[in-house]
């Protein structure tokens, strides 16, 4: 088996390797960090403190951005909005609301009707994409 030759360090590698050169270069570059934060430089350039300060300061939030769904109610009934019409469920991509509907039978005007009524909402947050679609296809505003 033929020998490899190995280089010998030289004499400024050996003290790198002896004052640990690449740790005192990584130290420097935290110290810089923590002496802009202490300072406080403009944290978009890399420097500063550019954590948020939750309590006091509120988070800006994106201009687009609609939150979880709920069923709003009729602020005089105090009942759900909803019809059950289906609208929503169709129009989610996702596939994450699912609108159990009944049928009712109700007298109006002396005439037996069947009517849907919701009889359950169930909305899976986890799987939301918070796009809306299902605000837009809604008849009666009903998620928010």
């Amino acid at each position: 088996m033929p020998l490899v030759p190995v280089p010998k360090p030289t004499f400024a590698q050996k003290l790198k390797r002896f004052f640990m050169g690449d740790l005192l270069k990584g130290l420097g570059v935290t110290l810089r960090f923590n002496v802009g934060a202490l300072t406080d430089k403009d944290s978009v350039a890399g420097k500063g403190i550019y954590t948020e300060q939750y309590p006091k300061v509120r988070p800006d939030v994106a201009p687009r951005f609609h939150g979880a769904p709920r069923l709003n109610m009729d602020p005089e009934t105090h009942d759900t909005l909803c019809i059950a019409c289906n609208l929503c469920a169709l129009a989610c991509p996702e596939d994450c609301i699912d609108v159990i509907a009944m049928d009712v039978e109700v007298v109006a005007a002396c005439k037996l009707r069947r009517k849907k009524v919701r009889d359950g909402f169930i909305f899976d947050t986890s799987r939301c994409t918070f796009c809306a679609l299902c605000r837009e296809a809604c008849p009666t505003c009903c998620p928010v």
